[in-house]
């Protein structure tokens, strides 16, 4: 590989670099070495994770993310919102658009540096379950929204520990082989819900988490019977909009908004990898 074009967007705080792959000028089978070189800050680009956009039959195109470290999730909300507004300033789509996932097929709509997708049906929603944690029981929820992802609500956020309980609840035996991806919220002075969120991949706190946005809305709007949309303010300041419709505990016509930034565009030359 000699120069590769590249963009650099941000989803709400999470950052990703995205490569139009369709004529396989990346044709490893494997790259996830390459990723987590890339994907290194200081050293590289640096980002939360890369997204491959690449020819489809069935839709519009068909991406492949990849997490910080090279592992392969089967969602990103983020990650996918900035895909979509990738394909559509690429000509590889219009503004209303659909893409294959792991997750299964993915919608959008593009307006301005606004992007609304449409998510797969939640599942495995459930509400005040328990682990333990040092041998004491710790109250969470847990649901799937194309990826695994706990809930937990807490007193003060700016002092939750998410890093280290992140990790532990990640790797706990509960949610094994896979893991989980793990959210803290809290209610706010001036409306919405805050939300951090402690990210499988990339192994640490990230400034925003889509997909962990939505668990968040599904499981506040089930114990509170707040009606959609529901709000949450990330740590990067952006807030993202969670839309669906409720029949009884049941969640289905889930779609998440929020911005889809193009922070710059450049070539990434083989010493971004080769080192």
């Amino acid at each position: 590989m000699n120069e590769i074009p590249f963009y650099k967007m941000s989803g709400s705080g999470n950052d990703f670099i995205l490569i139009d792959n369709r004529q396989g000028i990346i044709g490893m089978d494997d790259p996830p070495a390459f990723v987590a070189k890339v994907c290194r800050r200081a050293m590289s680009v640096g980002a939360d994770g890369l997204i491959l956009i690449e020819a489809s039959a069935q839709a519009d195109f068909r991406w492949r993310f990849f997490n910080s470290d090279g592992s392969l999730p089967e969602m990103c909300g983020n990650g996918a919102r900035c895909a979509a507004r990738f394909a559509f300033l690429n000509g590889i789509a219009g503004a209303d658009l659909a893409f294959e996932t792991l997750a299964g097929l993915i919608e959008a709509h593009v307006e301005d540096d606004q992007v609304r997708i449409k998510m797969s049906d939640p599942s495995d929603l459930v509400l005040d379950d328990a682990i333990v944690m040092a041998d004491y029981p710790l109250p969470i929820s847990h649901v799937n929204t194309g990826v695994p992802h706990v809930v937990m609500q807490v007193k003060d956020l700016a002092a939750a520990n998410v890093t280290a309980i992140g990790h532990d609840i990640r790797f706990h035996p509960k949610f094994q082989p896979e893991g989980t991806n793990v959210n803290f919220i809290a209610p706010t002075d001036d409306g919405p819900w805050a939300i951090r969120t402690y990210e499988r991949g990339v192994e640490g706190e990230t400034l925003a988490c889509g997909t962990g946005a939505v668990a968040a809305a599904l499981v506040l709007a089930l114990r509170y019977d707040l009606a959609s949309p529901v709000i949450l303010k990330t740590r990067s300041g952006s807030l993202l909009k969670s839309y669906f419709r409720r029949q009884g505990e049941r969640f289905d016509q889930v779609c998440l908004e929020g911005d889809a930034r193009v922070v710059y565009q450049g070539l990434l030359t083989p010493e971004a990898w080769a080192y």
